[in-house]
């Protein structure tokens, strides 16, 4: 089995629809976690320190889902958050327009903080 890079995972496994959105998800990532390491789970990328942080996924044709390893931990002022397990929560990101950069900054921060502790 040939070992992708999280580039080459991106340019060819991502619906080429969502490579605007992933792009903008990595570079907020890199932004603010620059020491931190990409990584390919599961299908889906993600950022990782010692632990998990967040990851995303751009295999379906439906959107991207953005999610965070602790999200129930968050504040949601933005009120984007999704789900119902018992620690992760995520961002749906249909379109380039749905794309809120400040709320994706935001929860970003809020997890480095939390992974930090």
């Amino acid at each position: 089995m040939v070992k992708l890079t999280v580039d080459e995972f991106v340019k060819t496994r991502c619906c080429r629809n969502f490579k605007p959105i992933v792009t903008i998800i990595r570079e907020l990532m890199k932004e603010y976690a620059p020491n931190a390491t990409e990584v390919i789970k599961l299908r889906n990328t993600g950022l990782q320190n010692k632990k998990d942080i967040c990851g995303h996924s751009a295999q379906t044709r439906k959107g991207i889902t953005f999610s965070f390893t602790h999200g129930t931990e968050f504040e949601d002022k933005y009120n984007l958050l999704r789900g119902v397990g018992k620690v992760s929560r995520h961002v749906k990101i249909k379109n380039l327009a749905d794309a809120n950069k400040e709320a994706l900054r935001y929860y970003v921060k809020q997890a480095l903080e939390i992974e930090a502790k």
